[in-house]
C-alpha cells in the first residue's frame, strides 16, 4: 500500500499594516506685530505660494486667527514650523 506525504500546511498570512503618515496641519497663528506684508513673503519663500495664495492664507491668518498653511508629513512639518519660527512667526503643529 502506497504511503502518502504529509501535507504541508501554510503558515498564516499575516496582513503587514501599512504605516501610512497622516498629513501634520502646519498652523500660522495672528499676531498684533507682524507686517500682513511680510507674513505673505514668509509663505512664498518658505511654502512657494504665488502672491494671490499667499495674499489669501495671509488675510485668513489675520481675520480668523491663524490658518493651515500646509499639509506635510510629521517630520517636514516639523521642519516648517520650525522655518517659521525662525522667521518670527508664531507656527504650531496639529494632527489632521
Amino acid at each position: 500500500m502506497p504511503v502518502e506525504a504529509p501535507t504541508r500546511e501554510r503558515a498564516p498570512v499575516r496582513r503587514q499594516q501599512q504605516q501610512r503618515d497622516f498629513p501634520w496641519q502646519v498652523v500660522v497663528w495672528n499676531d498684533p506685530i507682524t507686517l500682513m506684508s511680510y507674513v505673505v513673503l514668509v509663505l512664498r519663500r518658505l511654502f512657494g505660494y504665488d502672491q494671490t495664495t499667499a495674499t489669501k492664507l495671509m488675510l485668513q491668518i489675520h481675520n480668523d486667527g491663524k490658518a493651515i498653511v500646509a499639509s506635510q508629513p510629521r517630520e517636514q512639518a516639523e521642519v516648517s514650523v520650525s522655518q517659521l519660527h525662525a522667521f518670527g512667526l508664531q507656527a504650531t503643529l496639529a494632527h489632521g
